[in-house]
C-alpha cells in the first residue's frame, strides 16, 4: 500500500532541485532495494546537474552480528560524513535503519577511539519513506540532536478521527491475554508487570495506569503515521474487495468451490478495481499495475534537548510524476538544523561563479566541482554559473566587471564636439584670410610685385588654397556616401593643382634668370604658356589617379566594430589603401621636385627672392606630410580624421604665409618697395 519507488526517487530529486542542493552525500543499506536505489538515482540525478560527494553502503542491523564490526562500519561512515562538505545526505534503509544514525555521536562511548574522528556537523538527512525514528532501551536518553531539521518522505497521511482517543484507552491489564499489548508497555515505560517477571523484580513497576500521550516520540509517536495509515487503507481495501467478491456470483462460485487458491485469485481481481473514500477523506484507488494512487507528505524532524520529538507536514508531493509540477513546499515552515542558524542550507561543490565569469571543471572531480575563470577581454557572462562566456552584440560592449554590456556611442568627428568646432573655425579663418589676400592682390592688380610674381598663378593659387580650406567641412560631421567619394579625391586634385602652381612658379623663377643671360634660347619658354602646362598636366596625372580610384575601388561608409570597444566608428573606408597612397605618393613627388628647383633658385638675385620663400614653404610641406603617415597610421576613429585635417590646415597655411606674407608686408607697409623704379634699381 506504499507508492511506487518512482514517484519516491522523482519527489527527492524534486526536492534537491527545488532548494538548489546540486552536491549530495547518498548513504544506502547494504541489501537488494539500496543496490537499485543507487542505480536508479545516479543517471537520474546527473542529468539534472546534481552530483555526488560520496556514496557510501552500510551494513544491515544485526543483533547477532559482532557488535564490535558494527561500530567499526559505523565510524567508518561518520568518517566519511564529516569529512565531506555535502550539506544534504540522502539515507535510504529500513525503518529501523535510522539506529545507524544514533550512534553517530555517541561512537567513542563504545570504545571506538579514531584519530580522525572529526566534529560532527549539523547535516539536512533527506530521509526515504521506509524511515521511521524508534529508539531502543539502552538509547532512551540519547541525544537526537543530530535529526534535527531533517526531511521525510512518507506515505500520504491524514488524521484518522478517534484514532488518538482509540490509542489511549488502550491498557494492558484490562486484556491481560494481549501479551504483546504487556510487553509493549514495559518497553515503553521502562517497568515490568510483577505476573511477567520470574526473578527478582528491578526497577520501576508497571501499574498500567502509565498514558502513552507522556511518552517521547522516539518511542511512541500518537499521531497517526505512513506505515499505520497504509495499514489502515490496506484493511480497508481487502474489506471491500472481499464484499465485492461474496456479492458476486463469482464469490458464491468460489465460496461453493472452497478452494484457498481460487478464493486468493478471485480476490485480487477485485482489488484491482477497489475504489473508496476513507474516513480521512482520501479517494484510495489503485493503477493498472495494482499500485496505490497516493501521493507522499514531506516531513520535517524536529527534535529538542529533552528529548521530544514531533514531524511537522511541510510540503507534498503528489502522485503524478511530472517532475517539479507536483512538488509543493512551505518553505518559510521547515524549521533547520540549529548548525545553519535557521537560514537554508547551502550543498554545492564550488561557490557559484559570479557573473563576469564561467566555470571550468576541474580535472578529476565531479562536474559540479569547478574553477571560476574570469571571462576573457571582449566578453561576458550575465549570469551565475555560465559554461562559457559570450561576445556582446555589435552595437554594446562589456563593461568593466565584464557581467553586462554598455551600449556603444557612434564615434564620428562631428561639427558640435570641441575638437570640431576649432577646425571649423580655424577653416573659416584661414579661408578669409586667403580671401583677404586675394582681394588685396585683385585690388593690386597691375603692381610691379604682383606683375613680377607672374599674378595668374598666383591667383590660381590662392584660389586653389581657400578650394583647400573649405575641403575641411568634407571631413567633418556624419560620413555619408557622397562625402565619402568626393573628399578624398577633391583633397588629392586641389592639393596637386596647389602644388603644381608652386612648382610653376619655381620654374618661372629658374627660366626668368636664365633667360637675362646675352643669347639664351630660354626666352623663347618664358610666359603662360609654360606654367599653363605644367600646371595642366601635373593636375591632369593626379586626376587620372583618382578617377581610376573611383572607377575601380570607390571609398564608402563603413562602420568599425573591432578598433575601439566603447565606439561604433563611423568612417569613409577609403575602398584601395593603395590608390589613396598613389595619391599622396604623387603629390609628396610634386612636392620634393617644387623644393628641389626651388632650393637651387634660392640664391639667385633678390629680384627674384620669390625661390626662397617657395624653398621654406615647401619643406613645410614636405615635412608635414611625411609626419603624416605614421601619425595616420598609429591612430584610429576620427582621430585619423583629425589628423588629416590638421595636415591640410599645417601645409596650407605654410604655403599661404611663406609665400603671399612677404608680398603683403611690402604692398600694405612698404608701399614705396613696389615700383618699378625700385625693381630696376635692384635689378641694377
Amino acid at each position: 500500500m506504499a507508492p511506487n519507488d518512482d514517484l519516491q526517487h522523482v519527489g527527492i530529486l524534486s526536492l534537491l532541485v527545488y532548494f538548489s542542493w546540486t552536491w549530495i552525500g547518498i548513504l544506502a543499506m547494504d541489501d537488494d532495494r539500496g543496490e537499485r536505489f543507487v542505480r536508479a538515482i545516479i543517471p537520474a540525478f546527473s542529468n539534472r546537474g546534481i552530483c555526488f560527494a560520496f556514496i557510501e553502503i552500510f551494513p544491515k542491523i544485526n543483533y547477532s552480528a559482532e557488535h564490535e564490526n558494527q561500530l567499526n562500519q559505523a565510524a567508518k561512515m561518520y568518517e566519511v560524513v564529516t569529512a565531506s562538505n555535502a550539506n544534504i545526505v540522502v539515507f535510504y534503509g529500513v525503518s529501523y535503519s535510522v539506529l545507524f544514525l544514533l550512534w553517530f555521536p555517541h561512537i567513542s562511548e563504545f570504545g571506538v577511539q579514531k584519530s580522525y574522528m572529526n566534529q560532527l556537523k549539523g547535516k539536512v538527512w533527506v530521509m526515504t519513506t521506509q524511515m521511521e525514528l524508534s529508539v531502543l532501551n539502552y538509547q532512551r536518553n540519547w541525544n537526537l540532536t543530530l535529526l534535527h531539521g531533517a526531511l521525510s518522505f512518507t506515505t500520504h497521511t491524514q488524521e484518522l478521527h478517534g484514532f488518538q482517543d482509540f490509542i489511549q484507552s488502550q491498557k494492558p491489564l484490562s486484556n491481560q491475554e494481549d501479551g504483546f499489548l504487556m510487553d509493549f508497555w514495559q518497553h515503553v515505560f521502562n517497568c515490568a508487570f510483577p505476573n511477567r517477571i520470574q526473578d527478582q523484580i528491578v526497577g520501576v513497576m508497571c501499574t498500567g495506569k502509565e498514558k502513552l500521550q507522556n511518552v517521547p516520540g522516539p518511542f511512541f509517536e500518537m499521531n497517526m503515521i505512513g506505515h499505520s495509515y497504509s495499514i489502515y487503507n490496506a484493511v480497508y481495501s481487502v474489506a471491500y474487495a472481499l464484499h465485492a467478491m461474496t456479492a458476486s456470483n463469482l464469490g458464491q462460485k468460489a465460496r461453493m468451490d472452497r478452494s484457498k487458491t481460487m478464493l486468493s485469485l478471485q480476490l485480487h481481481r477485485f482489488l484491482r478495481r477497489v475504489s473508496f473514500n476513507n474516513s480521512g477523506g482520501d479517494y484510495i484507488s489503485f493503477d493498472e499495475n495494482r499500485r496505490l494512487l497516493v501521493g507522499m507528505d514531506i516531513i520535517n524532524w524536529i527534535t529538542s534537548s529533552n528529548l521530544s520529538f514531533h514531524r511537522k507536514k511541510i510540503g507534498r508531493m503528489a502522485h503524478e510524476t511530472f517532475l517539479g509540477e507536483r512538488l509543493t513546499i512551505s518553505k518559510d515552515a521547515i524549521v533547520w538544523h540549529s548548525w545553519f542558524n535557521q537560514v537554508q542550507p547551502i550543498s554545492i561543490c564550488t561557490e557559484h561563479c559570479q557573473p563576469g565569469t564561467s566555470k571550468k571543471v576541474k580535472e578529476g572531480e565531479p562536474f559540479c566541482c569547478y574553477d571560476c575563470i574570469p571571462c576573457p577581454d571582449g566578453k561576458i557572462s550575465e549570469k551565475e554559473d555560465m559554461r562559457d562566456c559570450y561576445n556582446c552584440r555589435n552595437e554594446f560592449y562589456p563593461n568593466k566587471n565584464k557581467n553586462f554590456c554598455l551600449p556603444r556611442y557612434v564615434s564620428f568627428l562631428s561639427y558640435g564636439e570641441p575638437l570640431g568646432i576649432s577646425f571649423s573655425f580655424s577653416a573659416l579663418f584661414f579661408s578669409l584670410i586667403t580671401a583677404l589676400v586675394l582681394g588685396i592682390f585683385l585690388k593690386h592688380h597691375n603692381s610691379p610685385i604682383v606683375v613680377a610674381n607672374n599674378r595668374n598663378l598666383t591667383y590660381t593659387l590662392l584660389v586653389s588654397l581657400l578650394l583647400c580650406f573649405f575641403s575641411v567641412f568634407l571631413f567633418l560631421g556624419r560620413p555619408k556616401k557622397v562625402t565619402c567619394l568626393i573628399r578624398q579625391t577633391a583633397f588629392g586634385i586641389i592639393f596637386s593643382v596647389v602644388v603644381s602652381c608652386v612648382l610653376a612658379k619655381t620654374i618661372t623663377v629658374v627660366l626668368a634668370f636664365l633667360a637675362t643671360k646675352p643669347g639664351s634660347k630660354m626666352r623663347r619658354w618664358v610666359g603662360t604658356r609654360l606654367t599653363n602646362s605644367v600646371l595642366f598636366f601635373c593636375s591632369l596625372i593626379q586626376a587620372c589617379i583618382c578617377i581610376s580610384w573611383m572607377w575601380t575601388s570607390p571609398p564608402f561608409v563603413e562602420t568599425d566594430t573591432h578598433s575601439v570597444s566603447e565606439e561604433i566608428i563611423l568612417q569613409c573606408n577609403e575602398g584601395s589603401v593603395i590608390m589613396f597612397y598613389s595619391v599622396l605618393g604623387y603629390l609628396g613627388f610634386l612636392a620634393i621636385i617644387s623644393f628641389s628647383v626651388a632650393f637651387l633658385a634660392r640664391k639667385l638675385p633678390d629680384t627674384f627672392n620669390e625661390a626662397k620663400f617657395i624653398t621654406f614653404s615647401m619643406l613645410v610641406f614636405c615635412s608635414v606630410w611625411l609626419s603624416f603617415v605614421p601619425t595616420y597610421l598609429s591612430t584610429k576613429g576620427k582621430y585619423m580624421v583629425a589628423v588629416e585635417i590638421f595636415s591640410i590646415f599645417a601645409s596650407s597655411a605654410g604655403l599661404l604665409g611663406f609665400i603671399f606674407f612677404p608680398k603683403m608686408y611690402i604692398i600694405l607697409l612698404r608701399p614705396e618697395l613696389n615700383k618699378r623704379e625700385q625693381l630696376i634699381r635692384r635689378k641694377c
